[in-house]
């Protein structure tokens, strides 16, 4: 049995993370949930939007479930996502864009996965007021890159292609104009792919890259990018295979790992028994795969596929469908 700290989150949070602990639980897997909190919902009842007690579980399970945050205003963090992937290095942002059955979609056959550095890039939050001239604001951001982390990255997406038996590793900058930042992250991925010479390389500039995606993505496999990029070039790939409701995430570091919906928390839909849990259920999965219950992430991901062949009675709203969060929990438990 292994424990994972559960993060229900905000909004939708309880209700997508009830209906996966749901059919986690009637597909067998070994979990013991530890329920822990964070966001707008700690901030209010601690003034902390990421408590204590909360980061402690982590630091002593390691594995994280998560479900959508809000971050309170002026509560001292940027973003709590971002706090936790920073304090538990959480380096590699994985993101699967995966075509899957009767979601109505310009693309099939898409099944990519995009790896992102998670911890640096613009995203440090460097920035800086310059002394204003003639009442003209002025404001710089600085972007870091370093070789340890490219490497880590770049090293973390070669390694997924060959346990997964993909064919292809391909990575995204823009090193013919910021030439010393991701000129570095091409000059390492150029290093590591030498290390994999069974798994094909290429590299593209980012602008090229978004183009090649809506044009025909199907001839990606595995991505690689920095941070800024990867967060774009993610949610560009989520689209087109249904957008952020449909598609998982995980954010993995050498001894930790958190899994998590990044859709938001929806608070307009809220106790609505509409929410689609099919963003975290997926991230779940992901999870199940870490923890090496493999088997059993595939019973419920086969559950899945068969439920959506009848998308338009159990599936909710947002595919198409007009069933609700429950009847697609049920459907999906009943599949298995």
């Amino acid at each position: 049995m292994r424990n994972v700290v559960l993060i229900p989150g905000d909004g939708i949070g309880s209700e997508i993370t009830n209906s996966v602990t749901t059919i986690l639980e009637k597909a067998g897997a070994e979990i013991n949930w530890v329920e822990k909190s964070a966001g707008l919902k700690a901030y209010e009842e601690t003034e902390n939007p990421l408590p204590d007690e909360t980061v402690e579980a982590i630091e002593e399970h390691r594995i994280v479930l998560k479900g959508p945050l809000t971050t309170p205003v002026g509560s001292g963090f940027r973003s709590v996502n971002v706090a936790l992937r920073q304090k538990f290095n959480l380096y590699s942002n994985i993101r699967p864009a995966r075509t899957l059955p009767s979601i109505d979609t310009p693309f099939r056959g898409v099944d990519m996965v995009i790896f992102r550095e998670n911890t640096q890039g613009l995203y440090i939050g460097k920035e800086h007021w310059i002394e204003e001239e003639d009442g003209i604001k002025h404001a710089e951001s600085i972007a870091v890159v370093t070789e340890e982390a490219s490497r880590k990255i770049i090293r973390a997406a070669f390694e997924y292609a060959v346990k997964n038996e993909r064919k292809k590793v391909t990575l995204i900058h823009k090193a013919n104009i910021l030439k010393l930042t991701t000129g570095l992250f091409l000059e390492v991925g150029k290093k590591v792919a030498k290390d994999y010479p069974g798994i094909e390389f290429q590299d593209l500039i980012v602008d090229n890259m978004a183009m090649q995606m809506v044009l025909r993505p199907q001839q990606f496999d595995v991505v690689v990018t920095t941070n800024l990029f990867g967060d774009i070039l993610s949610d560009l790939a989520s689209g087109l295979v249904g957008g952020l409701g449909v598609t998982g995430a995980a954010n993995i570091g050498d001894d930790a790992a958190m899994f998590e919906a990044v859709h938001g928390s929806a608070p307009d839909i809220v106790g609505k028994n509409v929410a689609n849990p099919m963003a975290l259920l997926f991230s779940a999965l992901m999870m199940l795969e870490h923890i090496d219950q493999k088997k059993i992430a595939e019973n419920i991901r086969k559950a899945i596929y068969k439920t959506l062949v009848e998308k338009k009675v159990y599936c909710t709203p947002d595919i198409g469908g007009e069933g609700t969060t429950s009847t697609f929990t049920q459907a999906v438990c009943d599949n298995i």
